[in-house]
């Protein structure tokens, strides 16, 4: 991406209120499940994918059904047309009330919901950026198990620019993917490529999203979901405490299918 397609892109978020943006389709996400692979589309082209609440609300329905639904074992979530998300729609926030605008309330009640069920996710989350990630965009790209960037992906907050401080989850995540100094660096508003963003760990690897899902897919599902749980509990819990949820996180693995099958499979081929 040049430099100029940045700027318009960071501009998109900041100043997504003015001008008047047609929706361009019914529904302001897409999604399709394929090889067990479950794929949502933010589909808002015309404003490089930035989040109003019908796409959250969307968003959020779709991750909680496919968590149900025994044929998926991936979700992946990208943008549309060359974007991952300029981040929040400010056009969304009612202008004329915008002096008591509770911008609290507002985020309680669309992201953190929105988050809180990414994180609550028994199957693999992988947020595929597949271009521009500011803001809240990459908030919500954070808040996913791994990230797989396109080559020409951007990826930055924003949230300063606006007088605004970084927001769904990206307190939380930021530094602890990438050490508080990178997450104070990045709240400046600095820009990264996709190549910078993986040396400091902020992505999991640029380009092959798809032999990416293939290792993902094939990981144990009883393993993975308890796995994770773990490991977001742990910033929150002693050493004794993760050793005894390690303890019941494992007796349940052990009675899984998946294990089981792994052992008889191992002990055939010692035959």
């Amino acid at each position: 991406m040049c430099r100029k397609d940045v700027l318009q892109s960071e501009l998109s978020f900041i100043f997504v209120i003015k001008g008047d943006y047609v929706q361009m389709n019914s529904l302001a996400v897409r999604s399709k499940v394929e090889n067990q692979v479950a794929t949502i589309t933010l589909n808002r082209p015309e404003v490089k994918n930035a989040l109003n609440k019908a796409l959250l609300d969307e968003l959020h329905d779709l991750l909680q059904s496919y968590d149900a639904d025994d044929t998926v074992r991936v979700v992946v979530i990208q943008g549309c047309q060359g974007a991952f998300s300029a981040g929040a729609d400010l056009k969304s926030i009612p202008i004329e009330d915008l002096q008591t605008f509770d911008y609290g309330t507002f985020l309680e009640e669309t992201y953190n919901r929105l988050i809180r069920q990414i994180v609550s996710m028994k199957k693999p989350t992988v947020a595929h950026i597949n271009g521009i990630a500011v803001g809240a965009g990459l908030s919500i790209a954070l808040a996913c198990d791994y990230r797989v960037a396109s080559k020409n992906a951007t990826l930055g907050l924003g949230f300063m620019k606006i007088g605004l401080v970084p927001d769904a989850g990206a307190s939380y995540f930021l530094p602890r993917l990438i050490g508080l100094g990178n997450a104070m660096e990045l709240a400046l508003g600095k820009l990264l490529s996709a190549e910078e963003a993986r040396q400091i760990q902020l992505v999991t690897q640029v380009e092959g999203l798809d032999l990416f899902l293939e290792t993902v897919k094939s990981m144990p599902f009883t393993a993975f979901s308890l796995m994770k749980q773990n490991f977001h509990q742990s910033f929150q819990s002693s050493l004794h405490e993760v050793l005894q949820m390690e303890v019941d996180a494992q007796r349940k693995a052990g009675e899984s299918k998946e294990h089981k099958a792994a052992i008889a499979a191992f002990l055939n081929m010692r035959k």
